[in-house]
């Protein structure tokens, strides 16, 4: 009897290689190699070939076919995210932290579509019926007319979605827990992912069903699972937030459909989660109580600007290495940047702790926060106050030059909207005439420095 050929395949990026081993040389996991039973041989192998394909019809750009109107939940900040409303025939990944909300959210957007009229189908692989409607209970949501499934088989849940009709959405809880019979593997390998996701997504080309995919994620916050499933969907969401607090963030990652890197902001409650609807005033803090560290960052989420309170604490250290650690921020940027603070200004924080955190549970990845960053720490460092109602925003040269950021008129605007009176920002930047706010520019750390010891000299003054 012939051997049944096999590979070993890599759980956490696909790679295949020719023999087990600890550790995989494409991605450095350790005990991640499985063996798998190989696939179908590549066309280049020997004795294999590809059957004779059919032509297909040729199209052009413009086309007599309206586009389908997007699938609108009614929850504002979910849309928002997904570009205004789901695309029918779409395949969406939505990932995050076990108990962050990911199905308590899909709960209520499937619930919301059903009492529109729409025909949506919630498929839990993780769940029976019975625990389902439990929840379904605690949100108040028992009286929507949402169908409910529990299946891990690919092939029955296709054969369940073919029944009475097309859905309009589809959710999948969790794509980690399906298994097709045609792969001999387990579920949640790299192989069973693939064809389970690969039927799915086919599914929804073909039939017109937007289908949403909830996935696990690992220890370092990425979908669990081969890279390539990430490429295969047309919409990649990640829900983050820290379970113990009460905000989550829904951002978008990729968006075939919308724009990238825009946000929803929600608060859980025992009701499910809700929408804030102005998550500035949410990121910002009351500014009631103004004390030295706290500087109002004018940042951009996708489209939306948001206003995001930086928070920094310089003290003197009692280790003989002392700490830098950040929350919400990138470690390697507040190394950076207290490197051009020495180097460029002669601010000195060597044998200080530092610590910087942003406000609200919100992670902060553009540049132009560097110029808050900055007066946070100098504001910290010196004891002085940086005036209530500041806006902040620009990037850091190496040179310790300040670097103009884009959507610089839509920072302005959000920073009037909500009251503030005074912007710091780079001085090479293109400055528009904002009714009601001041506009002062720097060119460099040594500007913003010697604009902190104002800011001193004018308390003790008070004083």
């Amino acid at each position: 009897m012939a051997k049944a050929l096999s590979s070993f395949v890599c759980q956490s990026c696909g790679a295949v290689h020719a023999k087990w081993s600890g550790r995989c040389d494409n991605c450095g996991a350790w005990n991640s190699i499985i063996e798998e039973p190989a696939g179908i041989p590549a066309s280049g192998a020997k004795g294999a070939s590809l059957p004779k394909g059919r032509s297909g019809r040729l199209v052009g750009l413009t086309g007599g076919e309206p586009q389908p109107p997007r699938i609108v939940t009614g929850i504002g900040e979910l849309d928002r995210v997904a570009g205004g409303g789901f695309v029918p025939g779409s395949a969406v990944l939505i990932g995050g932290d076990p108990g962050i909300g990911k199905s308590t959210l899909l709960l209520q957007a499937l619930a919301e579509l059903a009492r529109k009229g729409h025909r949506v189908i919630y498929v839990s692989g993780e769940e029976a019926i019975a625990q389902v409607r439990l929840r379904a209970e605690r949100l108040k949501l028992q009286d929507a007319p949402l169908l409910l499934a529990t299946e891990t088989n690919v092939s029955d849940i296709l054969a369940t979605l073919e029944e009475d009709g097309r859905p309009a959405v589809t959710v999948i809880d969790s794509v980690q827990t399906l298994w097709s019979p045609i792969i001999e593997a387990a579920p949640g390998s790299v192989s069973q992912l693939k064809a389970a996701s690969e039927a799915l997504i086919r599914y929804a080309k073909q039939k017109g069903t937007a289908v949403l995919l909830v996935g696990h994620v690992t220890k370092e916050g990425q979908i669990a699972g081969p890279k390539v499933i990430e490429h295969m969907v047309d919409t990649v969401l990640y829900f983050e937030g820290d379970r113990g607090h009460q905000y989550r963030v829904l951002r978008a990652v990729k968006n075939r459909f919308g724009p990238t890197d825009e946000i929803g902001v929600f608060e859980m409650s025992d009701r499910g989660l809700a929408e804030v609807t102005n998550p500035s005033r949410l990121f910002m803090g009351s500014g009631q109580h103004a004390t030295p560290g706290a500087a109002i960052f004018a940042g951009m989420e996708g489209t939306r600007p948001l206003l995001i309170e930086v928070q920094a604490l310089v003290s003197q250290s009692v280790l003989g290495t002392p700490r830098r650690t950040t929350v919400g921020w990138d470690s390697n940027r507040l190394a950076m940047i207290l490197a051009v603070l020495d180097a460029r200004a002669g601010v000195q924080t060597g044998m200080q702790d530092v610590y910087l955190n942003v406000a609200g549970g919100l992670k902060v990845r553009e540049p132009a926060a560097d110029l808050a960053a900055a007066a946070a720490l100098l504001s910290s460092l010196t004891g002085t106050v940086i005036p209530a109602g500041t806006a902040i925003f620009g990037e850091i040269a190496l040179s310790g030059g300040i670097r103009p950021v884009g959507q610089t008129e839509s920072r302005l605007k959000e920073a009037q909207k909500l009251g503030l009176k005074e912007a710091v920002i780079a001085a090479s930047s293109e400055v528009p005439a904002v009714k009601g706010l001041k506009i002062r520019t720097v060119e460099s750390v040594a500007d913003l420095v010697a604009w902190a010891a104002s800011q001193a000299r004018g308390l003790s003054r008070i004083a």
